[in-house]
């Protein structure tokens, strides 16, 4: 198969580049209306970018997380963001970023009842939620009794690449379709499939369009691959500390058969830093037993 010429959406400089530049903004309205489902007087019209760091420590150890943070023209900040691999804590960083957002506003003057909404976008290249089928599940808050929606001020949305199945074989059905292929296919669609995937979106067009590499200068493609290698190196890192657990069981002799040595097993993938569900799957221990083991 020819290569394409598209590079790769997920890419934290691609993605950048499309979603995250005053030039490319109507992308950034047009994918934010489209996930989130919002019509008529609800639909975005303009934005703002903002600064995404929201805590200079844990940006400063992000190693695959790449964040867009703007504005609305109401007041809702939106969080939106593409992350490479599993880490553990992930959903747990995701309400302490949409939280911070949120009560970084009340720094002048504390008027608690003007704080405006804060919504958690994630795009993620791992599944999240092992036990949910769908590839795109949004969170809000009711009340466990009448279900009613009281608290509106957060939203999280995630979008799990893994679970969305369809190929260039199938046919997209809907908008957000097209967004989920784009993040998870762009870099290896061919010229000949893409009029076939966009239709009559405009914006979907010019989102691939933005990914044509032969649309980067030589600097803009350096700093893409500069990346590239960074999530690479990241994620070969990952893979050499599972081998690593795995292997310090088999010199001590552990049989991973047997419920001692699935939980030796478990404790060295913990100190090398494999993520619980991941552990979990190669041990068979359940993820709740595994949370015990760091405690």
């Amino acid at each position: 198969m020819a290569l394409s010429k598209f590079l790769d959406a997920r890419n934290d400089i691609a993605f950048k580049r499309i979603f995250g530049t005053e030039k490319n903004k109507d992308i950034l309205i047009y994918f934010l209306n489209d996930i989130l489902d919002l019509h008529d007087i609800n639909k975005i019209t303009d934005v703002s970018f903002l600064s995404p760091i929201q805590d200079p420590i844990i940006a400063s150890q992000k190693q695959s997380i790449v964040d867009v943070l703007y504005i609305d023209s109401t007041g809702v900040q939106t969080i939106v963001e593409m992350q490479v691999a599993k880490t553990t804590g992930f959903e747990k960083r995701a309400q302490y970023y949409a939280a911070k957002a949120y009560s970084n506003q009340a720094n002048v003057g504390n008027q608690y009842h003007d704080l405006k909404g804060v919504v958690f976008i994630a795009i993620t290249n791992f599944i999240l939620f092992p036990n949910k089928l769908a590839y795109k599940s949004d969170h809000v808050t009711f009340d466990k009794i009448t279900f009613e929606h009281d608290l509106k001020d957060f939203s999280f949305t995630f979008i799990e690449l893994p679970k969305f199945h369809k190929t260039k074989e199938d046919q997209l059905d809907n908008i957000v379709e097209k967004w989920i292929y784009f993040f998870k296919y762009a870099n290896e669609t061919d010229e000949e499939d893409l009029q076939k995937i966009i239709g009559s979106d405009v914006i979907i067009g010019k989102a691939y369009n933005e990914l044509n590499q032969f649309n980067w200068t030589k600097e803009e493609r350096l700093a893409y691959d500069q990346a590239k290698k960074r999530t690479d190196d990241y994620l070969s890192s990952l893979s050499e500390k599972l081998n690593e657990g795995i292997k310090i069981g088999e010199e001590r002799g552990i049989q991973i058969g047997s419920l001692q040595g699935k939980i030796e097993v478990a404790r060295n993938l913990l100190k090398a830093g494999i993520p619980i569900d991941i552990i979990a799957k190669i041990t068979g221990l359940p993820e709740n037993e595994i949370k015990k083991l760091q405690e």
